[in-house]
């Protein structure tokens, strides 16, 4: 609030002080209060106008600052878990189950624990920061031992030892369009549960079959999904009969995508940088480079192989040389896979 103004007679001239105290409160901060003093020497009637145009944009000026400054953005969290279905508790309340999300969290310390039956509860204190964050979590089964019960007059017995379960896969990675073959250990004569996880269909589970352990206590299963299947990482499980013990794998599932590159500029002079860069969606880690041109570039030179970045883009920066010949030159690049490629040209000239 603006206090009433005081006229000061002083050496050398009239001068006018203005006390400007006001409160301001914004979000969670604490209230802060503004005590200023200006003091403006000079003529009264310039002062006067002086005053009208300073203290209103002083006033905007300090209201902001302290409403802007302080706020961390909030947080956007995002919520999966192997299988799905999880109960999930932020802070022991409540948030829904999994796969989900929530928006709205103030970053900071909390604690997040998913809860399913017949898995142990999953517990983590996490480190929430502005904007999105992904908290995946693999749940792991609830043993349970069982006990035979014996009959009266008979004496107690237990039930027979229960072969260890085991599941591997054959392919890592797998190329859409292929077959991928399971295959395992389990009690001789018995079933076997074959579940999997993954993106699209699978990303609440699908059952593949119930395969018969042979008596070699082995077990095998082709799984043929053909074009359907979406690039991604996937999560086979496999249970007893009874489903009191299981055992896991992951396998990679790549092809089905796109890569692409570009080089920036259409010309480049002799010993200037080239950058190449572009995306691979087919699921692959690496795409391999090769370039091709004039003279010792004829046949092709490898470039290596370049990472993909999990948002799919890479990127790699490759110097000419002197002793390179002008001309057109062609870059191609593929997935380390061989499933999907793409090229650009550009052209060198003398400097």
């Amino acid at each position: 609030m603006l206090s009433n103004y005081q006229r000061l007679d002083e050496p050398g001239g009239i001068s006018k002080k203005t006390r400007v105290s006001f409160p301001a409160r914004c979000g969670r901060q604490l209230q802060k209060y503004f005590n200023i003093t200006i003091q403006i020497s000079g003529g009264y009637k310039g002062a006067g106008m002086f005053q009208k145009l300073l203290i209103p944009a002083l006033i905007f000026t300090l209201l902001v600052s302290g409403c802007i400054s302080g706020q961390p953005a909030q947080g956007t969290l995002l919520f999966a878990s192997s299988p799905p279905g999880a109960q999930i508790y932020l802070d022991n309340q409540y948030r829904g189950t999994t796969p989900s999300n929530l928006s709205g969290v103030d970053p900071g310390s909390h604690v997040l624990e998913y809860r399913l039956t017949g898995y142990q509860n999953w517990r983590s204190a996490i480190s929430v920061p502005s904007g999105s964050s992904t908290y995946y979590a693999e749940l792991t089964p609830v043993v349970a031992q069982y006990t035979q019960v014996p009959l009266p007059g008979e004496p107690g017995t237990q039930s027979p030892q229960q072969a260890e379960i085991t599941v591997s896969a054959e392919r890592d990675p797998m190329i859409v369009g292929n077959s991928q073959i399971f295959t395992g250990t389990g009690t001789p004569g018995e079933n076997v549960l074959l579940m999997l996880y993954g993106p699209g269909k699978y990303v609440n589970g699908v059952q593949l079959i119930q395969a018969n352990v042979a008596g070699d206590g082995v077990w095998s299963y082709t799984w043929n999904p053909g074009y359907s299947v979406q690039s991604g990482s996937y999560l086979i499980v496999v249970y007893d009969a009874r489903k009191t013990v299981s055992a896991r794998t992951t396998f990679a599932v790549i092809g089905g995508g796109h890569v692409t590159v570009a080089t920036g500029r259409a010309t480049y002079t002799l010993g200037d940088p080239v950058q190449f860069s572009g995306r691979c969606t087919t699921g692959a880690k690496t795409v391999i480079l090769t370039l091709y041109g004039p003279g010792q570039f004829m046949n092709g030179v490898s470039l290596g192989a370049q990472t993909v970045n999990p948002d799919d883009s890479w990127s790699y920066k490759y110097l000419t040389s002197y002793a390179m010949s002008v001309g057109s030159y062609t870059i191609y690049a593929q997935d380390a896979q061989q499933t999907a490629s793409g090229s650009a040209t550009f052209s060198i000239l003398n400097g």
